[in-house]
């Protein structure tokens, strides 16, 4: 009975949803159900640009203490701390000091009450908060020498703007626009970059700072593999892009050695953290000419990238850093780690990279910390400028050494970690440099180390190179 009912219903609710449909179609002309067509909206979006960098004046910077004491001997008594009153409501945080000469909060003076300007007594320098950068250095516009006003505060850096209206850079925007892009400027003056602009970096990172190798904990000695079958793991896995369980298959089948893909790729984080200090601080022999580009390399289910910098001449790698984000400050990571590379760095020192900002943005940064290099952007597929003729076939250069990665990363179908990704790079950086034969090279590896090249085989390599780290970190440390 109960089932007879149930399916009656069933019957009587799709008939009354098959009338509903045809009242309402009848009623309004379309169909309820149907989804609503949506039309793309094609607004093109700003690209960054990168402008010259700005003229830097460096004010006179004096010292509290010597002024106090020139003040007490020309006048006979010591300069006192400011007196403030009991009552008073505005108060100098203790934070706060002097640009100028560094005299701290107790010679300080709240000029206009609590709206954040300050006087020094022993200098009389004239501050607040937001032009306290200003009273440290002075950024000019290099197209009218007008000081630049702070205009936004970002999370890495602090955005300068010329405001000047007689400026050339800002009449020559003005005059390049066509009557159609100055109406549309009326409209919407922010789809527009019109003005010069300056980023002043305040990343903590200082460049050039050698950090020493650190030894690692794990002993490869007490694996439970020999250091041939390691050598074969190694080959297998790095040389030939086989897969973790590929190469447990490989050196079960072939060589009667059973062991399980986790093993090898404990293996890897092994000999990946002994390697690293050994291939990031090798002296190596160094060309001219430097390129670099990012590539994808997944990473816990997320797209990561993967900032190759690379000897054109001698086919060396020199910078590999894997970063989240695709920023200026992996830029600067990835260029820094080049400039660590170099016993002294060339007064004409050039990179090539592709179109993106990043790199313009870092060599600011560089230069801000007085290390100067150029950039020369490679744009596009096709020629359109004669930088990108020039430069063309060194961009195709790091092109080719992505693919090359790539066909050595396709097998893992990314990795479930941070440090399951450093590890693998670091493997194929010390494969490609010391271990890879290269057409460019006439058959010969990047890096000639002689006691690798006197050994027979794949394995032997791997295992001497392990050697020659494991002696170098022990040399570098006691």
């Amino acid at each position: 009975m109960y089932p007879q009912i149930i399916t009656y219903l069933l019957t009587f609710i799709k008939y009354q949803d098959q009338v509903i449909r045809t009242l309402f179609t009848l009623l309004i002309g379309k169909s309820m159900f149907d989804k609503p067509v949506e039309k793309p909206v094609n607004k093109p979006y700003r690209k960054l640009q990168v402008d010259d960098l700005p003229i830097i004046e460096t004010l006179q910077k004096f010292d509290y203490k010597l002024l106090l004491n020139e003040y007490q001997e020309k006048n006979g008594k010591p300069l006192k701390p400011v007196r403030r009153h009991s009552n008073s409501k505005t108060t100098v945080p203790s934070s706060i000091k002097c640009p100028k000469c560094g005299a701290p909060s107790d010679f300080l003076y709240a000029n206009n009450g609590d709206k954040g300007q300050y006087q020094c007594k022993v200098c009389a320098c004239l501050f607040n908060q937001k032009n306290h950068y200003s009273k440290e250095a002075i950024l000019k516009c290099p197209h009218c020498a007008k000081t630049l006003e702070k205009v936004k505060e970002r999370k890495d850096f602090d955005v300068f703007k010329c405001k000047n209206n007689d400026c050339s850079y800002y009449q020559k925007k003005q005059n390049g626009l066509s009557s159609k892009e100055k109406k549309q400027f009326k409209k919407d003056p922010q789809a527009f970059k019109m003005r010069y602009i300056f980023r002043q970096f305040r990343i903590d990172y200082q460049p050039l700072s050698k950090r020493s190798p650190q030894k690692p904990k794990l002993d490869l000695s007490r694996l439970y593999v020999s250091p041939h079958t390691l050598g074969l793991i190694l080959t297998y896995h790095v040389n030939y892009g086989l897969s973790a369980r590929k190469t447990a298959a490989l050196m079960k089948d072939v060589h009667g050695v059973s062991i399980s893909h986790q093993s090898i790729l404990n293996y890897e984080n092994s000999v990946a953290l002994m390697l690293k200090p050994y291939v990031d601080h090798y002296p190596y022999e160094l060309s001219d000419q430097f390129c670099g580009d990012e590539t994808y390399i997944r990473v816990k289910g997320r797209w990561h990238y993967l900032f190759f910098f690379f000897d054109a001449v001698k086919k060396i790698i020199l910078s590999y850093p894997v970063s989240p984000n695709r920023d200026t400050q992996s830029a600067i990571l990835a260029i820094d780690e080049v400039l660590l590379k170099m016993k002294e760095i060339p007064k004409n020192l050039t990179f090539i990279v592709d179109g993106n900002p990043i790199y313009l943005l870092a060599q600011h940064f560089f230069a801000q910390h007085d290390i100067s290099f150029d950039v020369k952007q490679v744009i596009g597929l096709t020629n359109e400028d004669p930088v990108s003729t020039e430069y063309r076939p060194l961009k195709q250069i790091i092109e080719r050494l992505n693919r090359t990665f790539k066909g050595n990363y396709r097998s893992t179908h990314g990795f479930g970690s941070d440090h399951g990704s450093v590890s693998f790079v670091t493997l194929f950086v010390a494969y490609f440099n010391f271990l890879r034969p290269h057409s460019a090279l006439e058959g010969k590896v990047p890096v000639i180390h002689p006691e690798l090249l006197q050994l027979p085989n794949m394995p032997a390599r791997w295992t001497k190179l392990i050697g020659l780290a494991q002696d170098w970190i022990i040399e570098q440390t006691t």
